[in-house]
């Protein structure tokens, strides 16, 4: 027994010192982890370099665009031809994918010989030796009378603008075809096909093996992103979001990279790590200088360098006794397969020893220890190579998705992964130690690339047959100019509709009469309350205004939720509620006893009588409380004050949230005659002549109408354009067949359009696999929100799809695009018809006043309007164009409706106040006239004539004044106070003389008047007064 462990101990001591003495003399092939993560950076800093359009053109890696956007989804279906060229054997593949959606694949092959004279030979002989084995297949497999589609697999450098054409940048792997560079690969082999008259074939798809590689496994793992060969040559892709590619227009999606990275260190980058064995492998190569890092790790490669390191320790005496033979002086002696069978695990020594008598040397049991370990410091050093460079790839895909920890598989295929027995152990050993955040899995293609290139082609026959499915659909949302231009000439006939004695009563558009008859002069000022009641949410504002140079306006509010029992209750207990929160605000700010003025913003559709008056039409945006409908709100809100009794509140004004809106905007802007909202629903309110509205009699000039124009189509006038979907969205809301214009518009809605929509395209197969989820069929799970987030142009697809996710909804990259593109003509449309309904508005206002050309502002709130990405640009361009005579100005409201409420009462509080100075002037003026007529019956009776006259004028200049104030008063003229001021003054002056002069008769003392002259004087200076420019407000 001692003996044994003797002999034990002696044959692993002897082992030790052979790989020692290898470890000595290779030295330079051992990397190190440190030395590994500089490669992995040093990859990933060329990668960014061939993404970059600056950089590419002088790129070493380059990064090529592939044209593959999509990976298979497992629903691909149909008989396919492949073609997989690129390495010592061609092969020809017929793939047969199931149609019953169980992933089922049968392939059909057969390989074909490459002889050395075609691969280097003209390029015609090969893509006709190609062409003539694809008959041969053909022919045997009876295929011939079918027209199928075909992918190639072509496994060289390739320019690609499109997935069907590819420019050859360079050959490799010993393919040295003539003709063939800067070419067209797919012509020439679809001129080639077509010589044989007798099959049809249409060449869909031309790939990179590698890219095939990763297509096949994608088949089977739709986790697998990455592909990568280690074969004769070495190559990697993966899929590259569209946002940094550089070289291809678009940002949407995603696009597989074939970073053709054996090119690597073909600028001198990795001359550190190269040996002399590296540079003699590369001078004797048919490409010396490029393809530096393949030749490091390719199996073309491995076996001579293997050779090299044994002749060069044999010429050194530390192999063989210093024999060397000439089996071993012979270039490519030593394949790859030899390596891999020199290290196995068992009959490693055994297959040495063989193979080194094959090259006529006579090896001791030393030389075949060192011999198997000079093999594995070769292919150890290829695996670690390929390791850094991939586990770049793999942190470039996690950062570029800004992930923590990424989970990936990673498609392989290559012969010297496939035969060698550790080469796959130590690659997936290191890539996990040098990229630690990556859960990777690793799986080996089984049927090569072949497969992947007709996969490619299926996915291309699943997206067009997708796309088509899809224009179908979403045709219906999308609307031409003449659409817009017929729903904004509809939107004119109803706004004339709504204002129509005779009409107003069954209009869809109500135009209803707000009694808000000016806007904002910046004269406002005081300490005022308002209420904004119009989603679920309700606010309480204090604001404070003051007038003069610096003007401001400061707001304190706070915020009361509104729960679904209450919006749906009783209108007793929604009362209550708001005046709770109403309390609750008054004590928070700490001025529960003051009784101030209140403005009240009521965003539902009410039928007004005065300004503090209003009958609720009916309820909107998920509203139901009972007993509110064909009731005045402002009396209910008193009430619910006069129940609660802590305090009293002087109610001045109910308004529409359209109109508080346009009102906030108007104290910045005086031109903003018109208040949008685009948030849980919509409306519109605007600045229209007194005249035009029929059915009230005002002597304003001009009122703020609420058109309330979410009820535009109610009466069927938009069905041309609405669609089954915004059926079924109506028909589920609490409010079926009202509001429809609303329902096409609001963000209360486009969500569930939108959901709709996306199980349509579920049951077509076209989003998630087929399969309608329980989350899918749930009402209200895409907000407006939601639909903003997903159409963000700063959002990467990788968080639409964590969106989708956090809403229950599994999804692909594929999908993500399908939903993106869906979200974004759902509200293309919104804005697009909202937009026309604000032509028709601009437009009247312009003929109202008979202008040609027309300035106005539009104030603008709501979630839709203030958080989409796009609404806003959709909704200007499209006003622009539909009304080119108008300048429609859009200004956000960035204060809310409530301000506008408050806006509206202060505005209130001074027009009545005007009104009561103006009725006072007015009273005074019609005394003065009568006292004025019989005092100048009265005239001759005075001594002098100079005086006599200067009576005579003042009464004439009070004539001409009282005459101008009567005619005021016929046109209805809005504002005449200046008369009223200059009349006032005047008379005050007549009646000082008037007591002076009757003072002086009196006394008897004619002449203390003054002299001629100063009478005439005093008599010009009157009827320059008289003359003066009356000031218009």
């Amino acid at each position: 027994m001692f003996a044994v462990h003797l002999v034990s101990f002696w044959f692993t001591k002897l082992k030790e010192d052979q790989i020692k003495k290898v470890d000595r003399f290779l030295y330079h092939m051992r990397l190190s982890d440190d030395v590994l993560l500089d490669i992995k950076a040093r990859f990933q800093a060329e990668m960014e370099k061939g993404l970059k359009k600056g950089t590419n053109p002088t790129a070493i890696v380059k990064m090529l665009p592939t044209h593959v956007r999509s990976t298979p989804d497992g629903s691909e279906k149909g008989d396919f031809l492949a073609l997989d060229l690129g390495g010592s054997k061609f092969r020809v593949l017929n793939v047969k994918l199931s149609e019953n959606g169980k992933q089922s694949v049968q392939i059909d092959s057969q390989l074909y010989p490459t002889p050395k004279d075609i691969t280097q030979g003209s390029g015609t002989k090969l893509f006709e030796h190609v062409a003539d084995c694809l008959v041969d297949f053909m022919e045997t497999k009876k295929l011939k009378h079918k027209k199928l589609p075909l992918g190639a697999a072509f496994s060289f450098p390739c320019k690609q603008t499109k997935l069907e054409e590819g420019v050859l940048l360079s050959w490799t792997k010993s393919f040295k075809a003539k003709g063939v560079q800067g070419t067209d690969v797919v012509h020439s082999l679809q001129n080639a096909i077509k010589k044989h008259k007798d099959i049809d074939v249409d060449i869909l798809a031309l790939v990179n093996d590698t890219v095939g590689t990763m297509m096949a496994c994608g088949y089977d793992d739709q986790y697998c992103e990455v592909g990568v060969i280690i074969g004769t040559g070495s190559n990697a892709c993966y899929m590259e979001e569209m946002s940094n590619i550089d070289l291809v227009e678009g940002d949407e999606g995603r696009m597989c990279i074939n970073t053709e990275w054996g090119a690597f260190g073909d600028d001198g980058l990795l001359e550190d790590i190269r040996t002399e064995f590296d540079k003699e492998i590369d001078s004797g190569s048919i490409n010396p200088g490029v393809q530096l890092f393949e030749k490091m790790i390719g199996g073309l490669y491995l076996g001579e360098l293997v050779r090299l390191i044994l002749l060069k320790m044999a010429k050194r005496g530390l192999l063989f006794n210093g024999k060397v033979s000439t089996a071993l002086l012979t270039k490519d002696k030593i394949e790859t397969e030899h390596v891999a069978a020199m290290e196995k695990y068992k009959e490693g020594l055994s297959n040495t020893q063989r193979i080194l008598k094959q090259l006529d040397l006579d090896p001791s049991e030393d030389d075949c220890i060192a011999v198997q370990h000079v093999c594995t410091i070769v292919s150890f050093r290829s695996a670690n190579l390929c390791a850094a460079a991939l586990a770049a790839i793999l942190t470039r895909i996690r950062e570029n998705r800004k992930l923590k920890r990424l989970r990936t598989t990673v498609g392989v295929d290559g012969t010297v992964y496939r035969i060698h027995p550790q080469y796959a152990k130590r690659l997936h050993k290191v890539v996990r130690r040098l990229e630690p955040n990556c859960d990777v899995r690793f799986l080996l293609s089984e049927s090569g690339s072949g497969k992947g290139a007709a996969m490619v082609t299926a996915v291309a026959f699943r997206l067009q047959s997708q796309r088509k499915q899809m224009d179908e659909i979403l045709a219906l949302f999308k609307l031409t100019k003449q659409h817009l231009v017929d729903v904004k000439m509809k939107m004119m006939d109803e706004l004339k509709n709504g204002l129509k004695k005779e009409s107003h009563d069954s209009a869809t558009v109500r135009m209803l009469p707000t009694y808000v008859c000016g806007t904002p002069d910046g004269t406002e000022e005081g300490k005022f309350l308002a209420l904004d009641l119009g989603g679920t949410n309700f606010r309480v504002l204090l604001v404070k205004i003051r007038s003069g140079r610096r003007k401001y306006v400061n707001m304190y509010n706070k915020i009361f939720g509104i729960p679904l029992e209450i919006m749906q209750g009783t209108g007793e207990e929604l009362f209550d509620h708001i005046v709770q929160c109403i309390a609750d605000f008054l004590e928070y700010v700490g001025i529960k006893g003051a009784p101030l003025p209140l403005g009240f913003t009521f965003s539902f559709p009410c039928k007004q009588t005065g300004i503090d008056k209003g009958t609720l039409i009916g309820w909107s945006k998920g509203f139901k409380a009972t007993d509110c409908e064909g009731e005045d709100i402002v009396d209910m809100l008193r009430e619910a004050i006069k129940r609660r009794n802590e305090f009293d509140l002087d109610i001045v004004a109910v308004v529409n949230d359209t109109v508080g809106t346009m009102m906030t905007c108007a104290y910045e802007d005086p031109n903003c005659e018109i208040g949008l909202i685009v948030g849980t629903g919509t409306n519109v309110c605007y600045i229209e002549e007194m005249k035009n509205i029929e059915y009230i009699e005002e002597k304003e000039e001009r009122m703020c109408i609420n058109t309330e124009w979410g009820g535009f189509g109610d009466n069927g006038c938009l069905d041309d354009i609405r669609t089954n979907y915004d059926q079924q969205v109506d028909e589920g809301s609490l409010n079926s067949g009202k509001q429809r214009f609303e329902k096409m518009i609001s963000g209360m809605y486009l969500g569930e359009i939108v959901r709709q929509i996306l199980i349509e395209l579920t049951k077509h197969g076209l989003l998630f696999r087929g399969q309608i989820s329980e989350r899918l069929r749930t009402k209200g799970i895409f907000e407006s929100k939601f639909i903003s987030m997903i159409e963000s142009d700063r959002l990467a697809l990788l968080q639409v799809r964590n969106i989708l996710q956090q809403l229950g909804l599994e999804s692909t990259c594929d999908d993500s695009i399908i939903v993106k593109e869906v979200c974004g003509t759902v509200s293309k449309r919104a804005a697009q018809l909202c937009s026309a309904g604000m032509a028709a508005i601009v437009d009247k206002i312009r003929e109202n006043r008979g202008l040609h050309h027309l300035d106005i502002t539009v104030g603008v709130d709501g979630t839709l309007y203030k958080l989409h990405p796009h609404f806003s640009r959709i909704l200007q361009e499209t006003v622009a164009d539909l009304a080119p005579k108008c300048n429609v100005t859009f200004m956000l409201s960035e204060d809310g409706s409530g301000k506008g409420a408050a806006l509206i009462t202060a505005v209130a509080k001074r027009l009545h106040n005007k009104i009561q100075i103006d009725s006072q002037a007015k009273a005074q003026a019609k005394n003065m006239f009568i006292m004025l007529w019989k005092l100048k019956r009265v005239c001759h009776l005075f001594p002098r004539p100079l005086f006599r006259n200067m009576v005579q004028s003042l009464v004439l200049c009070h004539t001409d004044y009282c005459n101008d104030y009567s005619a005021a008063l016929q046109e209805k003229r809005k504002l005449y106070s200046p008369h009223c001021r200059r009349l006032h003054e005047l008379n005050i002056q007549f009646m000082l003389h008037i007591q002076r002069f009757l003072k002086i008769k009196e006394q008897g003392q004619w002449k203390v008047m003054g002299s001629p002259e100063e009478a005439k004087k005093y008599v010009q200076q009157l009827e320059q007064r008289e003359r003066a420019p009356v000031g218009n407000e």
